[in-house]
């Protein structure tokens, strides 16, 4: 058989549930760092998705969506090196500093300035990109619900966690940018009459 093809997509090593951390440790696929891993993978999916909507309308945020997919490699790299099982190399290889957070918040302050103020309750519309990018958000905030107890136990850094954090509120504000952008209306809260 020639050497040069490709590998094979599937390996069945996690036939038998379990999966390998990039320690090398086995653990049940139901561990607490898959659940992460998977919520990150879907959070990075539910962007791209965004963008290519985002993308079909000529927005020029579409280039900071894959920046921010590139970055949630690196989450996922953090999340599956458990910090408890990691030696040096591991840690130098997937180390997660504080620099991505504070670029998330300097794009949020300059969409922010742009949009008229929040005084009530909206609704996660707006345009398909906006809704888009709402879903993201709400994904978002279940890869951090993920994570959060990882960072607590000691396991992942809380840069990972506070990088979801802030990013949420980023999707938050993009979305609602994608709307004005698209003069799409904002839909608000109303409370169904009793």
């Amino acid at each position: 058989p020639r050497s040069d093809r490709a590998p094979k997509i599937y390996t069945r090593t996690g036939d038998a549930g379990f999966s390998s951390t990039f320690t090398g440790e086995r653990r049940p696929k139901g561990d607490r760092i898959f659940e992460a891993l998977g919520a990150t993978d879907e959070l990075s999916s539910a962007i791209g998705l965004a963008g290519e909507f985002s993308s079909e309308k000529g927005h020029a945020f579409v280039e900071q969506l894959h920046k921010v997919q590139c970055m949630l490699q690196d989450v996922g790299s953090n999340i599956a090196t458990p910090l408890s099982s990691a030696r040096e190399a591991h840690l130098k290889r997937t180390s997660f500093s504080e620099k991505p957070v504070l670029e998330l918040e300097q794009w949020i302050d300059s969409y922010s300035e742009q949009l008229p103020p929040l005084r009530t309750f909206i609704l996660p519309v707006g345009g398909r990109s906006s809704a888009a990018l709402h879903f993201s958000r709400a994904v978002c905030r279940r890869a951090e619900r993920c994570v959060v107890p990882l960072v607590q136990a000691g396991e992942a850094d809380p840069n990972v966690a506070k990088y979801l954090n802030r990013l949420s509120d980023y999707l938050f504000v993009l979305a609602r940018y994608a709307a004005l952008k698209e003069g799409k209306e904002e839909k608000i809260y109303v409370k169904p009459e009793p």
